[in-house]
């Protein structure tokens, strides 16, 4: 008997797990529980929430492996309450965004050489929600344009430029805000929440576009992730507590396209989509299966192609963006899997004989560079995300740029101060020397 197999260029990945002295041990981790992730990544660094006064987190590079070594981190503590998420800029590597239980939102600059250093002072502190901040999000094309969620059942998109809030949601919500997730353009954000209902936002405006009640009817939190500009998936529970996939057209959301039943699993799942490859990732919250689909793009089509088993429970998991893998090891995807008191980076690897670029896995991706202002993207402005190749022979001046370290506001106050003594001093020489002073 015949069997039809789905040629897929992704059919053999595997996961390549790191032996125990490649991996980020010993930490003491923060014991706040919640919607959020608790470890984020850009292609520079990662970072996590730890125990401790001020709301402290580390900010790593990825070679700083081995026990916890404060020395070896950058340690960043301002809050008054405990870091509840963090969220990077895609656009600054060494910017880096906390929301806090004592309801405010701080963004930091990360040192250019961020090993053994500590950072007190925010570059911006942003205030408006009335109870803590549990998530951020960072919009995906315009600069400095952040969302957020906060158990004052309201969400909040700011300028961080201009450290003012653009708009409120303009009701809210029913309950906890469980999720935030922005399409492809940012013309789109959605939102899941505690009263089991899908919201299409337009994040100009914070109006709800779309509502689909009753997503999943399970009790527990479900996710939510952009496919394209027209489709989404979302994961959450069946009333008999199973998880489920369910497949959504976002021109209209009164059924799911699609479902699937995954397992009967306890723990939430954190859906990943790579639009590069068409490769969704679904890690559970709880346990330490990493599962991985193929998208066939522009259908309700979701293929199988492996999962990566483990026996050590996740507590949330980080995917690092394209541009910080090893594209000659063929890696297609790393993700840093946090356990209770660890960080493993696990890479995803597609097995090729030839040691050559393969640009057939590696298409042009996301570049790290804003397609638009944040007040040319509020005044209507639409656009894709500005792409790279990843061909280290065709290395993008986006990876070459100069790093040019973000001001705190008690340095600018002192040169502030500097400048005007130096402008009297000047007008005082003026004087002495009876030339007008204009």
């Amino acid at each position: 008997m015949s069997h039809f197999v789905r040629a897929s260029k992704y059919r053999h990945v595997y996961c390549e797990v790191p032996k125990a002295e490649n991996s980020f041990t010993d930490f003491r981790l923060s014991t706040t529980v919640g919607e959020q992730n608790y470890i984020q990544a850009n292609p520079k660094f990662w970072a996590t929430c730890l125990a401790g006064g001020g709301g402290p987190f580390v900010v790593s590079t990825f070679d700083a492996v081995g026990r916890f070594d404060q020395n070896k981190y950058c340690y960043i503590a301002g809050h008054t309450g405990a870091v509840l998420d963090l969220a990077f800029n895609p656009f600054h590597d060494h910017i880096i965004a906390s929301a806090s239980d004592d309801t405010t939102i701080k963004v930091w600059g990360i040192p250019e050489n961020p090993t053994g250093t500590k950072v007190n002072e925010a570059l911006v502190d942003l205030h408006g929600h009335g109870k803590k901040v549990t998530l951020l999000k960072f919009h995906p094309t315009a600069s400095n344009v952040l969302a957020s969620a906060s158990a004052d059942f309201s969400m909040k998109i700011w300028d961080i430029e201009k450290s003012e809030c653009i708009s409120t949601s303009e009701e809210q919500f029913p309950g906890l805000i469980q999720d935030l997730a922005f399409d492809f353009k940012g013309d789109l954000l959605a939102t899941t929440a505690k009263d089991k209902s899908l919201r299409i936002h337009d994040p100009r405006t914070n109006k709800v576009s779309l509502t689909k009640e009753m997503a999943h009817e399970g009790a527990k939190s479900f996710k939510s992730s952009f496919l394209s500009e027209d489709y989404m998936v979302t994961v959450g529970f069946t009333k008999q507590s199973q998880r489920q996939m369910k497949f959504w057209d976002v021109r209209k959301l009164s059924e799911a396209v699609n479902k699937t039943d995954i397992d009967q699993a306890a723990g939430v799942i954190i859906p990943h989509f790579d639009p590069d490859t068409n490769l969704l990732f679904l890690a559970g919250k709880g346990d330490g299966n990493i599962r991985y689909y193929e998208w066939e793009k522009g259908t309700s089509n979701m293929y199988p192609i492996s999962e990566h088993r483990s026996t050590t429970a996740a507590k949330g998991v980080a995917f690092v963006p394209k541009r910080g893998l090893d594209v000659m090891r063929c890696e297609t995807q790393r993700v840093l899997k946090l356990t209770s008191n660890a960080v493993e980076p696990l890479s995803f690897i597609v097995p090729r004989r030839s040691e050559a670029f393969q640009d057939d896995i590696f298409p042009d991706t996301f570049s790290g560079e804003a397609s638009h202002t944040a007040d040319e993207w509020l005044a209507g402005s639409s656009k894709e995300p500005i792409m790279m190749s990843l061909d280290p022979s065709k290395a993008s001046s986006v990876n070459s740029r100069t790093f040019v370290a973000a001001k705190t506001p008690s340095q600018l106050k002192k040169e502030l101060e500097e400048a005007n003594a130096r402008i009297a001093k000047l007008e005082k020489l003026l004087t002495d020397n009876n030339i007008a002073v204009p």
